[in-house]
């Protein structure tokens, strides 16, 4: 049985880190506060924007465009969105996996790191990172999101890469919280969103298709990509929240437990303590 001081000294130590935990969720709880509020005010406006550009395309019949063609490369850009910082559960460790247990081939595979910490285990796990975009969780804005489609947009121009995928992690609330992979582009819609579209209403571009899907597309990466940071930002905070709550829950439970272990102890002490000064008055008498 370890010694009083050794429980004493353990449950110290504890009760120290459970103090940090406890600061660390309430830091979060605020964050996620705000985080929460911005996603949620922006969501609608993402979501209208994605079902209007596909609902678009969906009337616009056959479009010769570069974007809604692969290109002539066979790399796929992959924006890999995740944290600066840990002590949030699996939110980071679900990135990870979802690019490594997807059907994209790893040696295709070039990785625009928005975060530090998904960007070290694809490096770890052999995946070239092209970009690292990292600085910009500390405090997205829609301005970032310009930056970096500009910059994947001109590789995709150029033929560097031929398609352009999205991982992060969906915000469905507080604590549900859903690693996601989406192809950007070339732009792709499903059977049930072309059935939802009306057809029989013509599509007109002015001046032409070609510069009118120039202008549209971009901001249409754009607005996801920006959609992704909040979204993403959200999430770590749920995450994080989340850990640290787990964390101090098991820090009360092992405090409890070393406190009946140190009174038991300290009771053995105590017994054995009155047997030794009983067993001498015996021995004198």
């Amino acid at each position: 049985m370890a010694s009083l001081r050794d429980i004493k000294q353990r449950k110290s130590s504890i009760q120290s880190t459970q103090q940090i935990t406890k600061a660390m969720k309430l830091v979060s709880t605020v964050k996620l506060q705000k985080a929460r509020t911005r996603a949620e005010q922006a969501n609608p406006y993402f979501n209208y924007m994605y079902q209007t550009v596909t609902s678009m395309l969906a009337r616009s019949g056959s479009l010769d465009h570069p974007y809604l063609k692969p290109g002539s490369s066979a790399k796929k850009a992959v924006v890999v969105i995740s944290s600066n910082r840990g002590l949030a559960g699996g939110y980071n460790s679900n990135i990870v996996k979802l690019l490594s247990g997807s059907e994209l081939p790893k040696e295709d595979v070039k990785v625009y790191a928005i975060g530090r910490k998904a960007m070290d285990g694809l490096e770890r796990k052999g995946y070239e990172i092209t970009a690292d975009h990292s600085d910009v969780m500390d405090g997205p804005t829609y301005g970032d999101a310009i930056a970096i489609c500009k910059e994947i947009l001109d590789a995709y121009s150029k033929g560097e890469i031929g398609e352009i995928y999205l991982a992060y992690t969906h915000f469905k609330n507080t604590v549900s919280h859903v690693p996601t992979l989406m192809k950007l582009l070339p732009v792709e819609f499903d059977e049930e969103e072309i059935s939802n579209a009306d057809v029989s209403i013509p599509m007109n571009y002015e001046p032409n298709e070609e510069e009118a899907l120039d202008r549209i597309i971009p901001k249409y990466i754009t607005s996801l990509f920006y959609g992704a940071l909040v979204e993403a930002v959200a999430s770590e905070n749920g995450a994080r929240m989340q850990a640290m709550d787990s964390a101090t829950s098991n820090a009360e439970e092992i405090i409890g437990d070393l406190t009946l272990k140190y009174n038991r102890a300290r009771q053995s002490n105590i017994t054995q303590e009155l047997t030794e000064i009983i067993a001498g008055a015996e021995a004198i008498s």
